[in-house]
Order: structure tokens, then C-alpha cells, then sequence
């Protein structure tokens, strides 16, 4: 496989390779831009769910809608507040409300409301916090309504409250429909904004490092024509409903394609300068440049697409419809990357360094002057420099596993978000259980037959749960299964009963997924001396819990995968044994590193107390599979070295040449990274400034420092 890549990219950098590859690369995004879509047209959220919808929740939800089958669609919880206290005045101004949501004016799209209107006052009392400066009113909108839709309905509602003179008070929308909507408007311009951070972002850095207009606007134009491609084949593929886009994965891919084109750039022209100075002719400095580099860049090409595809291993939905729009992008940056970068590198030539024009002369390879004193420091005191990190390094992993983590998304949304805004206001002034019931059902085979033994059987299971940590309620009631049974309490099919059960704690808290997990743990328990053969338990929190236990399936199964992987891969790159797991250990103790110094800046600096459940797996894939370009940049060029020089001298000479241009890249890396700060959410926030952190600390560190010292002290004595 490295060897046809090697006759292509040679080609690619043959005077007439290079027009006709960049004539091809041109077409193709020409006539996919004219004849596919863009992914833009299909992203959506990928959920919380499970690729299987086959998780308990899962189960219980579907068993909940067919045997207690309801005309319910999506909800919208109306929140009114006022800290002094809804006045009469205001009071009246919502019964209107109320009267014009069940009026034909009322968008079509929403199919019910609560009829505040035609309670009584003592009703109406009851909906109200406890200290009346707070309602909620619930409102449903179609089941199926896509979230720019639902935003419009909701957008229209919020006029009509503006209208009624409802503006003294504070008034938030939030709920599943809230919360779409509010997800639609916060990345409806985020990719653009995205791509021109990155751009400009990346032009000032290559402008800065190498004082070149044309090498700091080439690697943006080739990072251009690349999206042109990637987008239209995911945008087909979304089309043909091959598989879902995600909006963050695509988010994400335009930062990693811009990045990792701008990379290979980097490592190509470092070389192409080189050879310049020794031939005068730029396509053969071009096909020596490529020879040197395409092995590296197939390889780092191969551990970045590796993992990305042990992503299709896993079963939550967010991490399985990230692989196949990584998976795409990066066969497609890895084609470009040997052969529409060296054909238009080769084609510009000399031009391409303008001011700065390379000449022909001996020995004219560039060291950087700060990399060849941290390698003469490597050399002298490899045994000090390696102990120092490794204590640093291990202090810092530590601290991994003390990290919090939170499963309550809305946590991530701005403060200034509605449905956010709206929930916490609920979460202030209603009992935190009653937001988010939990609901239990248990199913027969035979028809329930209503009798003594029936509502014994009932009141001790009711009596049971009651039992339970964490149980603030159930209803009905045991007292209420007298000789009338409560409505709603056996299903139409007279196969299930429904049990509403109220939490004591936040339904979103580690302390409610535990409470689930006891209910599930003692089924066998509770329905053990009845004639129910299954119980089964839906709501916000049971899905809560089999998101946490998918989540850590999933990281068991990426970080073993990947780790495996990426050792063969570099096992056939270096022919070596112990050199794929001294680069893979390195990487591995690179990341908790920076996990565990990045949860003290969120703790002590950002006053974070918990982060995103997604971000190590988010992290982890990311700065395993691109910092280890780095360390496989620095040993291919150290290997080239040892055929010349002595070992430890030829560890010296690949820090020294490979410094500059490897650092360069690993600011880019991590600046355009850290442009995702600018997004929305603060899971991309954390996730961009996380791998900032962490590329750079690959970059200077472990690929400057850390890994020569250590390949010094381990293979001199073989050498």
C-alpha cells in the first residue's frame, strides 16, 4: 500500500503528474459542488441514544407508548417568574394565553396546552410555586417537528406573550421542544464562524512563523479544495440516508481538516525547501521532498483513520455518528495530502518561498537554533530531563482520576439560553424530583384480573419501592388502591400497570442514576410472588443512567482498540518492538497529563465542579491519533539520520531539523483546536482548550524533550 501511495505521490510531483492531478482535484469540486448537496442540509443531533435502541429506557419507553398509548408530542414547559411574585394583573394576561392556545389563531403545530384558563382558582393555585413567584404551563407541539420548526413555533409564541403585555416578568421556554430550538439557533451560523475563526486564525500563525504570504495562504487554499470534496460526499451520503450527520462531527472535521492539511503543508515544504537548495529543478526537489515524507504521512494518515474507525465499535449514538464523517474526511485529507499538496507545491516552485527564495548550494538544511540547544541539553542530561517529566507527567495523571463528571447537557448550553435559564428557574422553585418523574411499568402475559390479591400485591410493591434510597414518592398511593382504582393505573390492554415514582434528588445527579440502578437491581425483588413477568422503568433519568453505562462501555472499548491499533500500525512503520509502545506510552501518559492538569484550570480557574462525561473520550480519540504524528514525524527522521551518524548524535541531528517545522505545526494544531472556545457550548469550549493544552505539551515536551531522552537512554547501548 506505502509503495503504490509512493508512485502516485512521485507522480504527483512530475512536471506533468502535477497539472494533471490538480486539474482532477479542481473538476472534482467543480462537479460535486454543482451535483451533490452540502452536509450543511442534512446535520442534525445525534441524541442520546443507542445505535441498538435496545437499552432498558429504550425498552421501557416503547412498552410505555404501547401499553399506555397517549396523543402527546413534543413538550414545551412555558416558565412565568417573578421574584415578588406573579401578580393578579399578570395572572389574567396568561389566562388570555391560555384562551389563545386553544383558539384557532394558535400555529397549527401546536397540538395542545394546558387549559389554565378553565380551572378553578384552587387549581390554578396548585400549579403555582410554593411561594407563587413561579408557573409552570405546558404546551405540545407536534411529534416529528424538526428543531427549525419547532424554533419558529416558539419564536411565534414568544411574540404573542410580548403582545399581551407579558414583559414585566421573566419568561423562559425549556423542555424537549425548548431545547431543539435553542440547540438550532445556537449553531445555525456556528460552522461559518467556525471556518473563518480557523482561516484567519491560521493564516496570521503561518504568516508570523515563516514571513511568506503565498506558503501562508497556499495550505488554506489546498484546505478549501479538500471541504469542497468532503462536504459534498457527506452531504451525498446524507442524502441517501446512508448515515446520520451530526452537527458537532461536522463542526469538529472542518477544524481537523483545516488543521491536518495545514500540517502536512508544513512538513512537505520544510522538506521541498531542503531539497531546493541541492537540485534545480523544482519537480525532482519535489519527488525527493515527497520520498522522505510520504512514508510519515501515510502512516500518521493510517493511526488518525485507525481511530476514527473504532469509533463504529461503540453503541452511543454521538460517538458512532462521529466515525463514519471522521472516517471519510480523513481517507480524503490523506489522498490530498500526497498528491494535491506536492503537485501544487511542485508547480509553484521557488515562488512558493517568496521573499525568502531557496538557492542552490551545499548543505544549506536548516536547523532551528532553539531546538539545537534543547537537543544539545538532551544529549548531555537525557537520565535528569526524562525522570523530571516522567514525575510531572504522573502527578498530573493523578489528578485524572479525580474528575467529575456531569450528565445534565443543559449545563453546557450558555447562561443566557431560555431553555436553560427556564430549567434552572424550575429546579429554584419546584421540588427538583417532580421535574423530570420517573415511571415504572410492569407487564403480564395473562390479563390483570382486579381482585384482593391483585391490590395486596400492588400495595406491597408499592410499599417496596417505597423502601429505596432516594425515593421521595410513588404514586398512587398505597392507600389509593381501594375499591376504586385510580385512572390510567392499568393499561387499555389490561396487561401492564404504571407506577409514577418521584426522586429525591436532582433527575440528572449521579445520586438518581443510582437510585435507578438500585430499582433495576432488586426487579427480581419486587416482582417476585406476582403474576408479572417484567418491569421495566422510563423517564429522563433511567436514560441518564443507560447513557453513563454506554459511555463507559464505549471508553473501555475506543481506548483498548485504539491503543492496539495504533501499536501494530507503528510496529510495520518503525520495524521495531519496543519503539511502538515507548511511542504509544509516551502519547497515553501525554493525555492524562493533560486531562488531569486541564480539571485543575476548570476546577480552581474556570470554578467548573464538573465536566461533560463526553470530553475523554472526545479528547482522547483526537490527541492519541494526531499527537502521534508528531512523535512519528521526529523517529522517521531520526532513523533517516542513524544510516549517517552515531545514534545519539542522530537523535540530536532529528530534533534539530525536525524542531522548527514540528512545533510550527504543533501551534497550528493547537490554535485552531482552541477556535472551537468560540463555539456555544461549553463541552466545545473545554474539549477546544483541553487539546490546546494537550497538543502543545505533545509538541514541546514529550516529541522535544521527553521522547529523545528517553530514546537516548533506551537504545544507545544498541546503537
Amino acid at each position: 500500500m506505502l509503495h503504490f501511495f509512493r508512485k502516485i505521490s512521485h507522480f504527483s510531483s512530475s512536471k506533468r503528474g502535477a497539472k494533471i492531478v490538480l486539474s482532477i482535484w479542481l473538476l472534482a469540486v467543480i462537479i460535486l459542488s454543482v451535483t451533490l448537496p452540502s452536509a450543511k442540509d442534512y446535520e442534525g443531533s445525534s441524541g442520546e441514544g443507542s445505535t441498538t435502541e435496545n437499552t432498558p429506557s429504550e425498552i421501557a419507553e416503547e412498552t410505555l407508548k404501547e401499553q399506555f398509548p397517549s396523543k402527546e408530542g413534543l413538550p414545551a414547559l412555558l416558565v412565568f417568574h417573578d421574584e415578588k411574585g406573579i401578580s393578579s394583573e399578570t395572572k389574567e394576561k396568561i389566562t388570555e394565553l391560555s384562551e389563545w392556545l386553544m383558539s384557532e389563531e394558535k400555529p397549527e403545530e401546536i397540538i395542545s396546552s394546558l387549559p389554565y384558563h378553565q380551572f378553578s382558582d384552587d387549581i390554578q393555585k396548585q400549579m403555582y410555586s410554593e411561594d407563587e413567584s413561579t408557573l409552570l404551563f405546558n404546551v405540545t407541539l407536534e411529534e416529528g417537528l424538526e428543531s427549525g420548526e419547532a424554533n419558529d413555533v416558539l419564536n411565534t409564541l414568544r411574540e404573542k406573550v410580548s403582545s399581551l403585555g407579558l414583559t414585566d416578568i421573566e419568561f423562559e421556554i425549556t423542555g424537549p421542544a425548548g431545547i431543539a430550538a435553542d440547540t438550532t439557533a445556537l449553531f445555525k451560523n456556528a460552522d461559518f464562524v467556525l471556518m473563518i475563526a480557523t482561516v484567519v486564525l491560521i493564516f496570521i500563525i503561518l504568516i508570523v512563523i515563516y514571513r511568506s504570504p503565498l506558503l501562508a495562504i497556499t495550505p488554506l487554499l489546498i484546505a478549501g479544495i479538500v471541504y469542497g470534496v468532503v462536504d459534498r460526499i457527506i452531504g451525498f451520503a446524507g442524502a441517501k440516508e446512508l448515515f446520520s450527520i451530526d452537527s458537532q462531527a461536522v463542526s469538529i472535521m472542518l477544524v481537523l481538516l483545516f488543521a491536518v492539511l495545514t500540517d502536512y503543508s508544513l512538513f512537505i515544504f520544510s522538506r521541498y525547501r531542503e531539497a531546493l537548495s541541492k537540485h534545480e529543478s523544482k519537480y525532482t526537489s519535489m519527488q525527493e521532498a515527497i520520498y522522505h515524507v510520504s512514508e510519515p504521512i501515510f502512516f500518521s494518515g493510517g493511526t488518525v483513520f485507525l481511530a476514527m474507525m473504532t469509533l463504529f465499535a461503540t453503541v452511543f449514538k454521538p460517538y458512532n455518528h462521529f466515525a463514519p464523517v471522521f472516517s471519510i474526511a480523513v481517507i480524503v485529507i490523506l489522498i490530498a495530502g500526497l498528491t494535491l499538496i506536492p503537485s501544487i507545491f511542485a508547480l509553484m516552485g521557488r515562488r512558493a518561498f517568496w521573499p525568502f527564495i531557496p538557492k542552490v548550494q551545499e548543505n544549506k538544511t536548516k536547523k532551528s537554533r532553539l531546538w539545537t540547544k534543547v537537543s544539545e541539553i538532551v544529549k548531555k542530561r537525557p537520565t535528569m530531563l526524562a525522570s523530571i517529566l516522567l514525575i510531572i507527567f504522573l502527578i498530573g495523571a493523578a489528578n485524572f482520576i479525580t474528575i467529575n463528571f456531569s450528565f445534565n447537557l443543559l449545563k453546557s448550553f450558555p447562561d443566557d439560553m431560555s431553555s436553560r435559564n427556564g430549567f434552572e428557574l424550575l429546579e429554584e422553585n419546584y421540588p427538583v424530583g417532580e421535574l423530570a418523574p420517573t415511571t415504572i411499568i410492569f407487564e403480564t402475559k395473562d390479563e390483570i384480573v382486579v381482585n384482593d390479591t391483585f391490590k395486596k400485591e400492588m400495595k406491597n410493591i408499592i410499599e417496596r419501592i417505597n423502601e429505596l434510597d432516594g425515593i421521595e414518592a410513588v404514586s398512587p398511593e398505597r392507600e389509593a388502591l381501594g375499591d376504586k382504582l385510580p385512572n390510567d393505573f392499568i393499561a387499555e390492554s389490561n396487561k401492564a400497570v404504571k407506577l409514577q415514582v418521584i426522586l429525591k434528588d436532582h433527575p440528572y445527579e449521579r445520586e438518581a442514576l443510582t437510585t435507578i440502578k438500585d430499582i433495576r437491581n432488586v426487579e427480581e425483588d419486587i416482582i417476585a410472588h406476582t403474576d408479572f413477568d417484567k418491569m421495566h422503568i422510563a423517564g429522563q433519568t433511567a436514560a441518564q443512567l443507560d447513557v453513563k453505562e454506554m459511555n463507559d462501555r464505549d471508553t473501555i472499548v475506543l481506548f483498548a482498540a485504539v491503543t492496539i491499533l495504533l501499536i501494530i500500525v507503528l510496529a510495520f512503520q518503525t520495524k521495531s518492538i519496543i519503539l511502538p509502545f515507548l511511542m504509544m506510552g509516551t502519547i497515553l501518559l501525554s493525555y492524562f497529563a493533560s486531562m488531569g492538569f486541564s480539571w485543575w484550570i476548570f476546577q480552581y480557574i474556570f470554578n467548573l465542579d464538573a465536566i461533560s462525561y463526553r470530553l475523554p473520550v472526545y479528547t482522547f480519540i483526537f490527541m492519541v491519533a494526531l499527537g502521534i504524528d508528531y512523535n512519528i514525524m521526529l523517529v522517521s527522521r531520526i532513523r533517516e539520520e542513524a544510516e549517517k551518524y552515531p545514534w545519539k548524535e542522530a537523535v540530536a541531528r532529528g530534533v534539530q531539523l525536525t524542531g522548527g517545522v514540528i512545533s510550527s505545526a504543533g501551534i497550528i494544531l493547537a490554535a485552531t483546536f482552541s477556535v472551537l472556545m468560540t463555539q456555544p457550548l461549553q463541552e466545545l469550549f473545554l474539549f477546544g482548550f483541553t487539546m490546546g493544552i494537550g497538543i502543545l505539551l505533545d509538541t514541546f515536551i514529550i516529541r522535544g524533550i521527553f521522547m529523545p531522552s528517553l530514546l537516548i537512554l533506551l537504545f544507545q547501548k544498541n546503537k
